[in-house]
């Protein structure tokens, strides 16, 4: 009988966990269709966004170019000062101006400042793919956040770290991502999603917490499949 019992629970506890499974492929698949579709988002090469960063009473304007899964490269002019960024391959450089401690010259970034950059190589997120790049993704439930359904999932990379995204649950988009910002925890809010050739941007982003306060990114312009010149991401001489 004790054996019979046993067998029954560990029956049971396979279908849980296969429904389970399933139910967090399920959402990732409405992600995936919510953005554009497989076939739409493979045929992304690149991708140049056009914003401008509110932040601390100052409008900030700045270009990220993307080429996906390869190089990024992120340029911001702060008071009159180029501030750069650049991820290429599995190496990163950037110029800071002295206002914001550094010389103006190129130097590598330190290994976090790389760690956390290296996610703006792939434009989409961490779901799209998420298996093929050694991701966890489990669902934690549905939630309400600012009175809307979300369904909370915890995204876990091959590097260890742990980031919640949280999908509308009407929209399958992600609205909010809570992730470790230098140390600090921090949240990404998105929201006025736009479609360029076929796949969805979001327009707006807020970042909330971290060393900065909050920063407001609003979108001008996002070129999908542009020419881009690949000497931009190579690091100068000083």
């Amino acid at each position: 009988m004790k054996t019979n019992k046993l067998l029954a629970a560990t029956l049971a506890a396979f279908v849980t966990f296969g429904a389970y499974a399933q139910t967090v492929d399920e959402l990732v698949d409405k992600h995936v269709a919510a953005l554009g579709g497989m076939d739409k988002l493979s045929a992304v090469k690149s991708v140049v966004t056009d914003r401008s960063l509110s932040v601390q009473g100052m409008e900030i304007p700045s270009v990220t170019t993307v080429m996906v899964g390869k190089a990024m490269r992120s340029e911001s002019t702060v008071m009159g000062n180029s501030m750069v960024q650049v991820v290429n391959g599995s190496t990163g450089w950037m110029i800071r101006p002295a206002m914001m401690g550094g010389t103006g010259d190129p130097e590598d970034m330190d290994a976090n400042t790389l760690k956390q950059s290296m996610s703006q190589l792939y434009p989409f997120g961490s779901l799209v793919n998420y298996k093929d790049n050694g991701t966890k993704v489990e669902l934690v439930g549905k939630e309400q956040v600012d009175k809307k359904d979300v369904y909370h999932l915890k995204v876990t990379p091959k590097d260890g770290s742990t980031i919640d995204q949280y999908l509308d649950a009407t929209t399958y988009l992600v609205s909010k991502i809570k992730t470790s910002m230098n140390g600090q925890e921090g949240e990404i809010l998105f929201s006025d999603y736009k479609e360029v050739n076929g796949v969805k941007f979001p327009n707006t982003m807020e970042i909330v917490g971290g060393q900065m306060g909050s920063i407001s990114f609003n979108t001008n312009k996002v070129v999908v499949n542009g020419p881009v010149d690949e000497a931009i991401f190579k690091k100068p001489a000083k």
